[in-house]
């Protein structure tokens, strides 16, 4: 018990520093970070596709049995992200229908990315609930998708008009959620019965619509041979990564 709750808030911490990652590209220039970026996502999709059909769904099935209910709370992960997403993007219209400045989107973005980070922050701590392995492998599918997310953001509240320093101050109070959602998650799995158990394939169906819906299209803008083979080869070596952490556990 006590190692896992210190697998877990190791992990929800390191996942929290990730915000300050921003800091480091500010030397830069806007074309060499885009590149860079665009590799890190093609490794998140196959780190995130990894874990979902590697790692999560085995496990959910062996929790939840060969019956359908697996695949409905994995499709019902689907809907919730994907409606999740719908309500932060009428927000964000919203704001921009209000005013043409960036600044007072601000808050929006902080007040948005510590709700995400919250939601990391369960699923991390519901897999530990289950076990150590299965809470580093859905951890490091995380932090994959959430270094170019984190640096997105840091990059739009500088824009937004913040200090340096105030953007990685923001951005990492807002990180902070993704702690408070861990612990809420291990403080209560063990009072309520089945509840990683349908935490986790909801989980699986998060990260296969981050993966599928959010990041895969980014990657299709790009249409040459070459971008085409670098993003096809970091996928699968994001898939691999996540193969070989089944060996290794």
């Amino acid at each position: 018990m006590v190692s896992t709750w210190l697998w877990a808030v190791s992990s929800l911490v390191f996942v929290s520093l990730l915000s300050l990652m921003g800091v480091f590209t500010l030397s830069l220039r806007e074309e060499r970070l885009r590149q860079v970026l665009f590799l890190l996502v093609s490794f998140a999709v196959g780190a995130l596709f990894g874990d979902a059909f590697l790692h999560i769904l085995p496990e959910a099935f062996r929790t939840l049995g060969p019956g359908p209910a697996t695949g409905f709370w994995a499709l019902l992960g689907i809907v919730i992200f994907f409606a999740g997403e719908k309500l932060i993007r009428w927000g964000q219209g919203s704001a921009f229908a209000r005013t043409s400045r960036v600044k007072p989107l601000v808050p929006l973005i902080l007040l948005v990315d510590g709700a995400h980070n919250f939601i990391d922050g369960l699923l991390i701590g519901a897999s530990y609930g289950v076990s150590v392995p299965m809470g580093i492998a859905t951890t490091l599918a995380v932090v994959f998708h959430e270094v170019p997310h984190e640096i997105g953001d840091f990059a739009l509240l500088v824009h937004g008009g913040l200090s340096v320093r105030k953007a990685l101050l923001g951005n990492f109070l807002s990180a902070l959620t993704a702690v408070l959602g861990g612990v809420l998650a291990l403080l209560v799995g063990p009072m309520v019965q089945g509840f990683s158990a349908v935490v986790l394939p909801i989980t699986a169906g998060g990260f296969i619509y981050i993966a599928g819906s959010d990041l895969v299209p980014e990657l299709q803008e790009t249409v040459s041979l070459s971008s085409a083979f670098w993003h096809s080869l970091l996928i699968a070596s994001g898939v691999g990564f996540m193969a070989l952490l089944l060996l290794l556990g």
